[in-house]
């Protein structure tokens, strides 16, 4: 009575292909055994995670001693051989809050010279255990504040006699006395002198991280106050006299100063760009700067151009304070150029170029 209606083979394959549906089969099965055989051999051979092995790191132990007792300070334990000795004094500081890092000396003999933050343990080790001397070295300031202080104190000493103040000279022949050309000349040069420095030391020198201890600033500050303070009580007194020979002899004198002036200040330019350039493995040659040819002849042409800036000063005043500042800073500078010749007669084996250190053809 009723007749059942079976659905044919392709209308039933394509209602399977209308809803996305897949018809199972072997040939299916096959071809995904196939993909998946092809995947695991274009992958490659399996391997095994690499065993992590750590290496052994061997650590040094730092003794410190007190340099006049021998009395054990602390022991400064796990120190890398990577380590600098300014790590260490820093680990010493965190043990002894008592010593800052900068004021911190230390070296491997008791009477021996004082190592450098920059050296590595490694080097001084012979053992695992390194020991080393203590010695407190005072408050210590840096060096750029040193240079700060002894620069800017002779310029403004200096304006204060130019003014001729009524606590340093009689009011009376302060207002009445006619000043020379000479004086307001010797100012400006003074001024130019030591405002350079300060400037450089800002913004040319490339002033290492180091500290210095605090006496010894105030020596080189008595040295440079004392002595500017004598020069301009005379070059800015009332009855100065100018010089023997007139005009000729301040305009030679100051084009001298200014020539000096310029050269000692390429030649610091020169040194800061060489040392930033990174070509330290030979000595500073001269540049197309005329200023800069006088390091063919001396290993330390800023020290020649720093003498003769103070002695053509000399001769533009003509005053016994100015001669007498000048002799000394020779003095002081020629010691400071010989350590350094030496230095540069070693690192660069100069010793065919016959140079000298400070003075053309002479010393």
């Amino acid at each position: 009575m009723f007749r059942r209606h079976k659905p044919s083979t392709p209308e039933h394959k394509k209602d399977f292909a209308v809803h996305g549906a897949t018809l199972p089969g072997p040939q299916n099965d096959r071809r995904s055994f196939f993909n998946l055989s092809q995947l695991v051999l274009s992958a490659g051979q399996l391997r095994s995670p690499p065993i992590l092995r750590h290496s052994k790191i061997t650590y040094f132990e730092v003794e410190i001693l007190d340099a006049q007792s021998k009395r054990q300070i602390c022991v400064v334990d796990k120190v890398p051989p990577s380590s600098t000795l300014l790590d260490v004094k820093h680990k010493f500081h965190k043990a002894c809050p008592q010593w800052n890092p900068s004021r911190i000396g230390l070296r491997l003999e008791r009477n021996g010279p004082y190592l450098k933050d920059s050296v590595s343990i490694q080097s001084l080790a012979v053992s695992s255990i390194i020991t080393l001397y203590f010695t407190d070295l005072g408050q210590q300031v840096s060096w750029t504040t040193v240079f700060l202080t002894e620069y800017s104190g002779p310029l403004l000493i200096y304006l204060l006699f130019y003014i001729r103040l009524s606590s340093i000279y009689a009011e009376e022949e302060s207002m009445e006395s006619f000043r020379h050309p000479v004086v307001h000349l010797a100012c400006f040069c003074h001024c130019l002198h030591y405002a350079r420095h300060l400037l450089e030391t800002l913004f040319v020198h490339k002033i290492s991280g180091g500290h210095t201890p605090l006496k010894n600033m105030i020596k080189g500050c008595a040295f440079y106050w004392g002595f500017t303070s004598w020069i301009a009580y005379y070059v800015n007194h009332p009855r100065y006299t100018p010089p023997s020979f007139g005009n000729r002899q301040v305009i030679f004198a100051a084009l001298a100063f200014l020539m000096c002036e310029a050269g000692n200040h390429f030649i610091n330019v020169a040194l800061v760009q060489q040392n930033h350039s990174g070509n330290k493995a030979s000595f500073p040659s001269p540049t197309y700067n005329p200023f800069t040819w006088l390091f063919t002849l001396v290993s330390c042409p800023n020290y020649t151009y720093e003498i003769g800036s103070w002695i053509s000063f000399t001769v533009m005043t003509q005053t016994l304070p100015v001669g007498i500042f000048a002799f000394l800073m020779a003095i002081q500078m020629s010691l400071w150029a010989q350590k350094k010749h030496r230095l540069y007669l070693k690192k660069y084996n100069m010793g065919a170029l016959r140079k000298t250190a400070m003075i053309p053809f002479i010393f």
